[in-house]
Order: C-alpha cells, then sequence, then structure tokens
C-alpha cells in the first residue's frame, strides 16, 4: 500500500536548471524539522512528476545525494525512507539572528516552581558502588503494578467497548460532563464502603488525577493576588503549585503529633489544604479535637476544606477512621480521591466531592480544560468496581502492603535505633522516620544511589526552613527481599558517615561518644 506523503513542496519553474537544488533543499529540512519522521516512505520516483513536478531522473539524483548524506535509506523492492538516525543537524542561528523569544509566565520559570514539579525526577544515578544489587526504590506513593490483575480489568474494559460499539456513547453538552454516570455511582458506593463518605453520583466530578483536581479548586477557589491558601508544611510540592499557579498567597503550617496544627492557621484564610487521614509525608492522622476546631474554623472564617485522601483505602491496625468530609461537614470540605494508588497511576484518574453550590464553577472549569475523562477508561473502571474487583484487590494489597510495612518497622526499631525513630501510622504505603542529631541525610540519599537505592529526604516536601530531618520509606513497589536489600544497603551507608564523623572529630581533637 503507497504511504501517505502530505508535505508541501514548492516546484521549481518548469525547465528550471535549480530543480534537483531546489527538492533536496525541501526534502533535507522537512526531514530535519521532523515533517518527515525517522521511517517515513518517500514517494516512489516513478510518481515523481505527480509528487514533485519533476522528472524520474531527477528525483533518482535528489533521492541518492539524500542516501549518500545518510538521511535516508533504500530498502530493495521496498522504497527509500527516512533514516532512524541523521547526520548533526546545521549549526543554530547566532544570536543575532535568532527570533525573538516568546513570551513565557514568569512564575513557570522560577526554581521553586521547577523543584516543586520535578518531585519525583531525582538526579542521575553515580558510577555503580561494588557489589551493588538490584533496584530498589523506597520512593513513596508508588505502585506495584505487577499485582494488579490486568487480565480482569481488560476483560471488563473490552466488555465495555463492546457495549460502546453497540451504543455510542451520546453527546452531551459540555455542562453536561461531569464524568461518566455508572463510575461517579460506583465511586459513591466505594468511598462510603471505604470512608465513610456519605454523597450521591451528582455531588463527584471525575477528574484525571489527583493533580488535575488540585488545579480545578484552584481555579475555582482562588482569587489572584486575594486568596491565602494554608498548607501543611511538610507537605506534597505539586499540590501547592497548583494554587500557587492560581495566585494564592502560599502559607505554610506546622504539623504535629495530632496532624495539621489549627491554632497556627491565618487568620484569612481561604482555603486549607490537609491530608487529615495519612498526612503526607509525617504519616500522622489528624486527631478528633483537631478535625472538628478545623470544620469550626472553617465555618466561622467563611474559608474551604480541601481534603487530599490519596491512599485512605489501605488500613492496617485500629479502628476504621473516617474521612473529614462527613455529611455534616459536606457544605465546607472537598474531598478529593484517586484511583492511582488503589488501582493504577497510568489510569490518571481522579475524582472531587464537592459541596452542591460549587459543583456547576467546578463542572465548568473542568469543560474549559479538556471537556472530559476518556470514556472508554471510565467505564472500565466502573465495571471493575461494580463487579466487586476493586474490593477484592484493595483486600490483597492490605495483606501484601501490611507484611512489607511489618518487616520495614521491625528493621528500623531493631536496627536503626541510633540514627532513626519511625513515626506511627495506621494507613498508606510509606514510613516516615525522624533522624536522631546531626545526621546528614542528603549525602546519604545521595551515596544510596551509587547502590541503586532511591529514597527521599523529608527536606524535599517542606516549603518553609525544614523543622526536622528524616527519610521517608515507601514499600509500595518494593518486595520483601528488595526491602531487605535497600536496608542492608541503608545500614552501610549510615555507618561509614558515622565512621567518617569519628575520624574527623578525632582529628580536631574533640571527644565524640558513640551511641
Amino acid at each position: 500500500m503507497e504511504a501517505l506523503f502530505e508535505i508541501g513542496l514548492d516546484p521549481a519553474a518548469r525547465g528550471s536548471r535549480d530543480s534537483s537544488r531546489s527538492l533536496h533543499r525541501q526534502l533535507q529540512a522537512a526531514i530535519l524539522d521532523g515533517r518527515l519522521t525517522a521511517g517515513a516512505k518517500l514517494p516512489p520516483t516513478r510518481k515523481s512528476a505527480a509528487y514533485f513536478g519533476v522528472s524520474r531522473n531527477t528525483a533518482v539524483e535528489v533521492y541518492e545525494r539524500l542516501l549518500h548524506e545518510g538521511y535516508v535509506v533504500s530498502r530493495q523492492g521496498s522504497g527509500t525512507y527516512v533514516a532512524d538516525r541523521l547526520p548533526a543537524p546545521p549549526p543554530l542561528p547566532t544570536e543575532d539572528s535568532a527570533p525573538p523569544g516568546r513570551r513565557l509566565n514568569a512564575f513557570w520559570l522560577r526554581e521553586d516552581t521547577a523543584e516543586a514539579m520535578n518531585f519525583w525526577r531525582d538526579r542521575p544515578e553515580p558510577p555503580s558502588a561494588p557489589g551493588a544489587g538490584s533496584p530498589v526504590d523506597f520512593r513513596p506513593a508508588l505502585v506495584d503494578s505487577r499485582l494488579f490483575p490486568f487480565e480482569v480489568f481488560r476483560r471488563l474494559s473490552a466488555r465495555q467497548l463492546r457495549g460502546l460499539e453497540r451504543k455510542p456513547a451520546r453527546y452531551r453538552s459540555p455542562q453536561g460532563n461531569q464524568g461518566n454516570h455508572a463510575l461517579r455511582t460506583a465511586i459513591v458506593k466505594h468511598i462510603a464502603l471505604t470512608r465513610a463518605v456519605a454523597c450521591r453520583p451528582q455531588d463527584v466530578l471525575v477528574t484525571s488525577g489527583a493533580q488535575q483536581a488540585f488545579d480545578l479548586l484552584a481555579r475555582t477557589l482562588v482569587i489572584p493576588g486575594e486568596t491565602v491558601v494554608a498548607i501543611e508544611d511538610p507537605g506534597y510540592p505539586p499540590m501547592r503549585v497548583a494554587f500557587a499557579a492560581a495566585g494564592a498567597k502560599l502559607v505554610p503550617v506546622g504539623v504535629d503529633a495530632e496532624g495539621l496544627m489549627v491554632d497556627q492557621l491565618p487568620p484569612d484564610a481561604g482555603v486549607i489544604c490537609v491530608c487529615p487521614s495519612h498526612q503526607f509525608p509525617l504519616g500522622v492522622s489528624m486527631s478528633a479535637r483537631r478535625r472538628k476546631a478545623l470544620i469550626e474554623f472553617a465555618r466561622r472564617r467563611g474559608a474551604a476544606i480541601v481534603e487530599d485522601d490519596y491512599d485512605g483505602e489501605f488500613r492496617y491496625d485500629g479502628s476504621p477512621l473516617e474521612a473529614l468530609r462527613t455529611a455534616e461537614a459536606a457544605d465546607v470540605v472537598f474531598y478529593v480521591g484517586t484511583f492511582s494508588k488503589c488501582m493504577l497511576p497510568s489510569l490518571r484518574l481522579g475524582y472531587i466531592v464537592a459541596p452542591e453550590w460549587a459543583m456547576p464553577t467546578l463542572v465548568a472549569a473542568k469543560n474549559c480544560l479538556d471537556w472530559h475523562c476518556s470514556t472508554p477508561v471510565q467505564m472500565g473502571v466502573a465495571a471493575f468496581i461494580a463487579e466487586g474487583q476493586l474490593a477484592r484487590h484493595v483486600r490483597k494489597m492490605r495483606g501484601i502492603y501490611q507484611r512489607r510495612r511489618q518487616l520495614l518497622l521491625n528493621t528500623l526499631q531493631a536496627e536503626f535505633g541510633e540514627w532513626l525513630e519511625p513515626i506511627s501510622s495506621l494507613y498508606g504505603m510509606h514510613v516516615a522516620a525522624l533522624a536522631h542529631g546531626e545526621l546528614d541525610l542528603e549525602l546519604a540519599a545521595e551515596q544510596l544511589l551509587r547502590y541503586h537505592i532511591k529514597i527521599h529526604t523529608l527536606r524535599r516536601y517542606y516549603l518553609g526552613t525544614p523543622g526536622r530531618a528524616g527519610l521517608i520509606f515507601g514499600f509500595g513497589a518494593v518486595d520483601l527481599p528488595e526491602m531487605k536489600q535497600g536496608l542492608s544497603g541503608l545500614r552501610k551507608v549510615l555507618q561509614s558517615l558515622d565512621d567518617a564523623s569519628a575520624k574527623t572529630a578525632a582529628g580536631s581533637g574533640s571527644w565524640q561518644i558513640r551511641r
């Protein structure tokens, strides 16, 4: 089958001696600027008159020159194709001749914005240390996709696609795109059972993950330059970027063993962002006393609360802890959930349970961004929930994560007591551990990369001055053998830092008492 060729070329004047040079220059430019991509097939020379307005001999001459220069390859019996590897492009224009730069919003050029949005990107790994084992990833919020029931999800999704084939989805006005009704109904049942959130399908807006939920809430709740947004510190950096980009005045508020310090909230806070069930990254749960005080503050000050419940399905000990968004608090709390942790991040599906007074505005903002999320994906997830597969998967993962969590806690308590103190946590997929004394955890994390071990320090989660040093141990993507290997590597690194510190102290003539 003959490939399509839709590249616009300027034909040389009939009979012009410049036709060969002109055709060569235009095809070369189309290859270099990407209009003709690697593997693209060029028209056959026998049809050169129709495509290029030149004779076949001229086209053959141009193709041979491009072949000699390395821009194309010839496949016998098949044709001429753009090469996978191209020669070095011509030098870029000098600064004097370069076109003027586009006007970019300075917010996205700021170093703190780039740092927060590159939250998951780590520095390149240095050369491996001798004996470095297989990779171990302790970063939080990662999911072990190897354990997801792909076969079940594939079967349910295929059934939904066949249903769409028989009865295509109806086109609705943009204002009707709040999310697939079957999915919103399934979400209502799921969060009622797992998080005690009582709501109706009309209270739910489906989003492209939790990050889009934060962006939508920032767009609709923030008046640029006026609205004060209180955020937990330490907290989740990409969330605060969404509010900062909308023009909010961010105010970091401390977190202790009872969660957000409500008595430190700025009196003019218009929005308060919290993770009450499993604070990110410390892992503490907000006490009942603080929850009551937070709701009272929001009502008294006319503020909105954004509740990020990113991994609330995974509870291990104690009685179930209800979400902050109860029936009594439904008028002030925006509940944000996601399927990234309980299913797969690649689904890019989340949701907002919003007060009735805010839903029309949120839907309008969502429609402004992308109209709606993928209908087939929404229908597949709806069927996965409705048939009980999500509940089954969560139960299985709770058991797996519980074993990983227990091994992590036991090892930290038994072997790392002189360096780290884990924070008690009943929920989630990670454990935070605070450092004792002056421990250079930034250097430790950097050295761990030589052993293919990735881990986050607490420093990267702070907006203000870091209050405590610590490490965040995610166990979502590390199985038991990998966890043992990673903890062994961490112990070696911490011990080496202790030894180096002892030598430095001895060299300076001071005493150091070893614990």
